[in-house]
């Protein structure tokens, strides 16, 4: 059975992360995914995972972060982080333009290249915006990918669902870049409005139990990541999303 991972940025506004992790070792969550925000302390962050048993394979590090290199493969060496995944631009850095998505890329590719030389994966994470055609007609991703051919991917299913476009047909094509999955599920139309339209894993719309197959057969996938964007309970979205995934047993 493969291992669930736990996004921690799903509980950022918990009163204590330590507390936090203990409560996801409590579930039988033995793999977290980090993200910027959590890295000022990464001793003590790693003490509590190991505390827990729980390994840190997979980080969000932004792009201010990857520009120090040597900085963000120092928090890598401390929280045993394998692989790095750039995962946002603010919406102001998003242009319409084929050259702004390839100004993105240039300093992605770099970045890939001088992770992959110290050992390390490098790749982006999706949102919905990569999916908005630029004026050309082309796609953010599509240029993302051709600029920077040694970026790995992690894939956000459910934010290409939302974005209006065939996550199958996307695996077909750039299958042998994806190296990660965020388990993500959308609620109902109308429903979970308070939590912006998220649903913990297997409460949602998405057919995860066939996509799975899917992924596997399809992608280079080493690791799933559940995430929800904004929920109102981090705890019960830890604890129903494992017990969807256990049952699955995938």
């Amino acid at each position: 059975m493969s291992e669930l991972s736990f996004q921690l940025y799903s509980a950022r506004n918990v009163t204590s992360l330590g507390d936090f992790i203990d409560g996801l070792a409590s579930l039988g969550y033995r793999q977290v995914e980090g993200f910027g925000g959590l890295y000022a302390d990464a001793d003590s962050l790693a003490a509590r995972l190991k505390q827990n048993a729980i390994t840190m394979p997979t980080g969000h590090f932004g792009l201010d972060q990857i520009e120090d290199t040597s900085s963000a493969l120092k928090i890598a060496e401390t929280l045993g982080v394998k692989r790095i995944y750039c995962p946002w631009i603010a919406p102001e850095q998003r242009g319409t333009a084929d050259a702004s998505w390839v100004q993105l890329a240039e300093p992605l590719a770099k970045a890939a290249e001088a992770f992959t030389a110290e050992g390390y994966g490098f790749g982006w994470h999706n949102h919905d915006f990569e999916f908005v055609p630029t004026s050309s007609g082309r796609l953010p991703m599509d240029i993302i990918l051709e600029t920077a051919p040694k970026l790995e991917w992690e894939c956000d299913v459910a934010w290409m669902v939302r974005g209006k476009v065939d996550p199958l047909d996307w695996f077909d094509r750039h299958g042998s870049r994806v190296s990660a999955v965020h388990v993500k599920d959308i609620a109902v139309a109308g429903e979970a409005l308070d939590e912006d339209g998220w649903a913990d894993v297997g409460h949602g719309v998405l057919a995860w139990e066939t996509l799975f197959g899917k992924v596997k057969e399809k992608t280079k996938v080493q690791y799933f990541v559940a995430e929800h964007d904004a929920p109102s309970d981090p705890m019960r979205f830890a604890r129903r999303s494992m017990e969807t995934w256990s049952s699955w047993a995938v």
